[in-house]
């Protein structure tokens, strides 16, 4: 399994992140929850993939952190424990 990648992100995929965070209105606590787990469980598989964070979700595919989606939308891909 890659290891998620989150330093040297392509320019229009990290203000993508940037973007959704700000309008879903993803919170210092979401953000530090996120950072305690890919500082610790950062194993992603190939394909598309999601990990649920109860408050929100962040989406990727492979090493790359796609998008982040709210608590009720539906995420696609291998849900990450």
């Amino acid at each position: 399994m890659p290891k998620i990648q989150w330093a040297n992100l392509p320019p229009q995929l990290r203000q993508h992140l940037f973007d959704r965070a700000r309008e879903r209105q993803i919170t210092m606590e979401d953000l530090f929850a996120l950072e305690e787990w890919r500082r610790h469980a950062a194993d992603v598989p190939d394909g598309p993939w999601y990990k649920d964070f109860g408050s929100f979700k962040l989406c990727g595919e492979g090493k790359y952190p796609k998008t982040f989606l709210l608590k009720g939308q539906a995420a696609q891909g291998r849900k990450i424990e």
